[in-house]
């Protein structure tokens, strides 16, 4: 009995640093996203996806509160989570999201204008999508999800092999043609470009603003070309081994992560060691580790 108990505070969520700042992110994106539907998209009559866009539903035909709702609606859709998609860890922060964006929702109803900042839809659709955008973000950021469709989406993903994207498009088209017949075919067509953009943002918060670029450089002389890489930039350059697909000649291919103002740069250099060099530039969403941001 004593090791049953030991095992079962052992495999308690440690707190830590890391761990108390992902619930201020998930805290703050929980705000927002409580905050996007409260001042845009209630007032506009814009439904957003998956169990919040039905709690906005059901809530313009009976009145009952939308906080409560989404809190109820995702109960059962946490259960499962916690079934197959990783325990306690996904359960803990999931529910916490849940929790916070649903007494946001409920809570801060009498303290802003019921008819929200705006009348225009257009004004409406693009600063409800970027706010609910960044607060996905944040709570993406801080290792959560936000329920609903989340949950759902990861679960037939990882049950049925169904591609999560395709998951989110069938439970929000559902979402946007039960908007359609309650509100209007016009105010669902906003709720289809809300939805993009707010995923837009929401990707621009979750991996950042730090893109970079990548270099393949095919050179006859790798040696001079590294070194002035090495010297003129300061960057590393991993080197592979590569075979000319025409010609059947070992020509070495020399690798390299840059940031957006050194292109230039190293093209400069390339072509003035060899002017015969073969490169491509790429782009990577992110780099993390020497020379650009922490792994961790």
């Amino acid at each position: 009995m004593q090791a049953c108990w030991k095992r079962a505070f052992s495999n308690r969520p440690r707190l830590s640093w890391d761990s108390g700042r992902d619930y201020i992110l998930i805290l703050m994106g929980s705000l927002l996203q409580a905050l996007s539907l409260r001042l845009f998209l209630v007032p506009a009559n814009l439904a957003s996806g998956g169990i919040s866009g039905l709690s906005q539903i059901i809530n313009f035909y009976t009145g009952l509160p939308i906080g409560v709702m989404v809190f109820l609606g995702n109960v059962p859709l946490l259960l499962l989570g916690w079934r197959y998609l990783g325990g306690s860890r996904f359960a803990f922060r999931t529910a916490f999201a849940v929790i916070s964006f649903s007494i946001f929702v409920d809570g801060l109803t009498p303290f802003l204008p019921t008819d929200g900042l705006t009348n225009d839809i257009v004004l409406n659709t693009l600063y409800g999508a970027v706010v609910s955008g960044v607060g996905f973000g944040l709570v993406y950021r801080g290792q959560g999800t936000s329920g609903g469709s989340d949950i759902l989406g990861r679960i037939l993903n990882h049950k049925r092999g169904i591609p999560i994207s395709q998951s989110y498009l069938i439970t929000d088209a559902l979402i946007i043609f039960l908007a359609g017949l309650s509100f209007s075919w016009e105010n669902a067509l906003y709720s289809l470009v809300m939805l993009y953009v707010s995923g837009i943002a929401a990707e621009a918060i979750t991996q950042g603003s730090n893109v970079v670029r990548t270099a393949l450089i095919v050179t006859g002389l790798p040696e001079d070309v590294k070194s002035e890489i090495f010297q003129g930039l300061g960057r590393g350059v991993t080197e592979i081994s590569g075979k000319g697909g025409y010609t059947g000649s070992e020509r070495p291919v020399l690798y390299c992560v840059i940031t957006r103002s050194e292109v230039t740069r190293l093209k400069s250099l390339v072509s003035a060691v060899d002017p015969k060099a073969f490169m491509v530039i790429g782009q990577a969403h992110e780099a993390l580790g020497e020379g650009f941001r922490p792994l961790s």
